[in-house]
């Protein structure tokens, strides 16, 4: 399987790469989450750390030459989400990841609608399938909740 999804991100475009770092966001987020309820303090820091580790990458490829107002505010959200993470779990607070999450699944999903748009995104139909969840055309988004495998989508 690790092979087939590394050979799906050689093909994808930059739009279904960042898709995915977002998907890997909330991956985290719910393994942060979920160690909050088990009372887990290292599972929380080391899934905290692994979410923040992708805000920082994507915070650090924004080009505000080319990106404009655009990229503006996503540095502004980049920054809001990380503080937000970064109260969550000091205070190991499941509602303040689920806000988190929220928020993160807000900019992912539009996000998604820009790469279903052809003159963007020109990657191939299923490589997009693949990176949003929507296998043989259905949509899977258990595949982010607390009991999904650690080992599952994508390791960002």
């Amino acid at each position: 399987m690790e092979s087939y999804q590394q050979h799906a991100l050689e093909g994808a475009s930059a739009v279904d790469l960042v898709v995915a770092l977002y998907d890997g966001i909330l991956r985290f987020l719910y393994a942060a989450s979920g160690a909050v309820e088990r009372g887990d303090a290292e599972a929380r820091r080391t899934a905290v750390k692994r979410a923040l580790d992708i805000i920082i990458h994507l915070q650090a490829r924004l080009r505000m030459d080319v990106g404009g107002r655009p990229a503006q505010v996503l540095s502004e959200f980049y920054a809001s989400i990380f503080a937000q993470i970064l109260q969550a779990s000091q205070s190991a607070s499941r509602q303040k990841f689920d806000h988190a999450i929220e928020c993160v699944k807000n900019v992912r999903d539009a996000w998604r609608q820009v790469a279903k748009d052809p003159t963007v995104n020109p990657a191939p139909l299923q490589v997009a399938d693949f990176l949003s969840g929507n296998r043989q055309g259905g949509q899977n988004s258990a595949e982010y909740g607390e009991d999904a495998p650690s080992g599952s989508r994508w390791n960002a």
